[in-house]
């Protein structure tokens, strides 16, 4: 090494016969890490002075300082943050990154201890000077030195045995290698250890102890080996031992079918198999339904999926895929129905009773969305009921109100904890038909956030060109929505989304004026208020100019329901009466 320094001094003298050989190299702070000689290991570079030491670096002798910093938070280290002892490294390729920072490849040469700081800005700048080992004056190896290197070995081999990570290279070198120093570095440089375990290492001098140091190690990782295949081995032992219930089971099973017996599980799973058979759904529906019985039936009943898989057949299962009422498309039963249930509102009728002729000469034909619009009270509710009793369909109402996710449109998909189908396939398994009235209330009132926008699963709801096979989130098959009529209610119809209000026909229920409040009063909501109210044989009579002063005086709506209100005061005043026995004629 001086041989080889002394002929460099000569050649940079004859060159240039002013200038002196500096000893000073770029240093390179290391964060969690310590650098031993024969090391290769990439290096991302982004701190600013690190770039500038690399730097200087590459546009030298690409030789580097690398010490290790005594602790990992420090973003701008001091010497006094730095340890005494590091390695020279030879950086053998690098790359420059689109963020200007670097990612270098280095290699350790030799160790080497900082004998002081000729440079601190803009990167650090160490004079040092060369670390040899301690060497023993003897002829050849001694007994001890080559009992340890056995062992070093041995210990390779059964790590390498449990299938340790680390390049199968260093098997050959422990095989070869005759020095002790050169051996424990060579391993140091593969095993994965703090700061704290590997910087007292770097700076032990005494090859033997160093080695000695790493033989210990080499255990450590040895037992940390063992218990990682102990608990893989329990682990596979727990998961054979499953299997093997699970075949026990089986047979257990197969024996109580030759015998007659059927457990509860197998009932269960021989039940829903029938109840396939006989659910007359469709083709595809059927399939799905079909493929996950059977893996129903090979799991065991106890787990947790199972009883998933069983809670998705019973939805399967209940939902009216074919099963309708048959409309009773009489207009004048009909009409009748709609003037039993509403007074005035003529405009309303005359549009309802052309919705439903349409229907009637050409059921096939998809009609407009109904939407009706009007404050509270004016009846677009009970429209919606009247027109399913008119029809002879059977009534679902689904309230929107303050609905924000698109999964109470669609459902939850089945791998989330808890999922459930959409509230539209769980309106139609309640009401148990496929061609019911739904009435979707308040479809003003909808928001959106981060979950979706419900709007936005009900445009597909009610498109006639897709709800044919509606996607149900949790079912997971198409849902033929194509019978189903639908109607919708607003309180005000800009506070919809154009594009849904766009998909609906908006029929506007104007305020009631007094007259029609009174007859309303007096053909529904009193006789309604005095059966509710249980006074019905008790003669209670409001006069004509009593109701208008009600009218009046103590209500100020568009609709009925403050009315309605005014009337059960009445009516639960004379219930008081009644119960405590005065039968004072009111």
């Amino acid at each position: 090494m001086k041989e080889q320094v002394a002929r460099t001094q000569q050649k940079v003298v004859r060159r240039r016969p002013s200038q002196r050989v500096k000893t000073a190299l770029p240093l390179l702070p290391m964060r969690g890490i310590v650098v031993f000689p024969y090391m290769v290991l990439p290096l991302p570079i982004g701190r600013e002075v690190s770039i500038r030491a690399v730097e200087r670096a590459l546009a030298a002798d690409r030789r580097l300082l690398l010490v290790a910093q005594q602790q990992t938070s420090v973003e701008e280290p001091l010497p006094e943050d730095l340890y005494d002892v590091g390695t020279i490294a030879t950086v053998l390729r690098w790359v420059t990154l689109p963020n200007g920072h670097l990612e270098i490849l280095v290699q350790g040469q030799s160790k080497v201890r900082i004998d002081h700081y000729t440079q601190r800005r803009p990167y650090l700048q160490a004079d040092f000077q060369q670390v040899k080992d301690i060497r023993k004056r003897s002829g050849g190896l001694s007994e001890e030195v080559e009992a340890l290197i056995r062992q070093t070995r041995e210990k390779l081999e059964r790590l390498f045995a449990l299938g340790y990570l680390m390049p199968p290279d260093i098997l050959i070198l422990a095989e070869n290698v005759q020095a002790p120093g050169r051996l424990a570095d060579a391993i140091l440089s593969n095993l994965e250890l703090e700061v704290d375990e590997a910087q007292p290492l770097l700076e032990q001098r005494d090859p033997l102890r160093r080695l000695s140091a790493v033989g210990d190690l080499l255990e450590k990782a040895f037992d940390r080996m063992v218990m990682q295949h102990h608990v893989r081995s329990k682990a596979q032992e727990n998961m054979t031992k499953t299997q093997r219930e699970y075949f026990l089971r089986e047979q257990l099973r197969t024996i109580q079918q030759e015998l007659g017996e059927v457990d509860g599980h197998t009932e269960s799973l021989l039940e829903l198999r029938t109840r396939i058979d006989e659910a007359d759904m469709p083709p595809e529906v059927e399939q799905e339904g079909r493929k996950q019985l059977g893996r129903l039936e090979r799991m065991q009943p106890e787990s947790s999926e199972a009883n998933l898989i069983h809670t998705y057949l019973e939805w399967l299962l209940e939902l009216p895929w074919r099963i309708a009422t048959e409309d009773c498309p009489d207009l004048h039963r009909a009409h009748e129905v709609l003037d039993a249930d509403h007074y005035g509102l003529e405009r309303v009728k005359e549009r309802i009773l052309e919705f439903l002729s349409m229907r009637k000469l050409n059921s096939q034909m998809p009609g407009p969305i109904l939407c009706f619009v009007g404050a509270p009270g004016v009846g677009k509710t009970s429209l919606g009921s009247s027109i399913a009793r008119a029809l002879g369909r059977k009534f679902v109402r689904l309230s929107l109100g303050g609905v924000r996710d698109e999964a109470e449109i669609r459902g939850h998909r089945r791998t989330y904890v808890g999922a459930m189908p959409g509230r539209i396939a769980q309106s139609l398994r309640k009401v148990g038909v496929i061609n019911p009235v739904f009435l979707l209330d308040e479809v003003d009132k909808m928001g959106r956030d981060g979950h979706g926008d419900p709007t936005a699963a009900l445009l597909e709801v009610l498109d006639p060109e897709q709800n044919h096979s509606f996607s149900d989130h949790y079912l997971g098959v198409p849902v033929d929505l194509s019978q189903v009529m639908f109607i919708a209610t607003a309180n005000v119809a800009d506070a919809m989304p154009s594009a849904f209000r766009d998909r609906l026909e908006l029929i506007h229920l104007e305020g009631y004026n007094d007259d029609e409040k009174l007859q309303i009063a007096l053909r529904h909501l009193l006789p309604r208020q005095v059966n509710m109210h249980g006074v019905a044989h008790e003669p209670l009579r409001l006069s004509e100019a009593t109701l208008r002063q009600i009218i009046t005086g103590y209500t100020r709506e568009a609709g009925v329901r403050q009315l309605e209100r005014a009337l059960a005061a009445i009516c639960r005043k004379v219930a008081r009466q009644v119960a405590e026995g005065q039968t004072d004629k009111t």
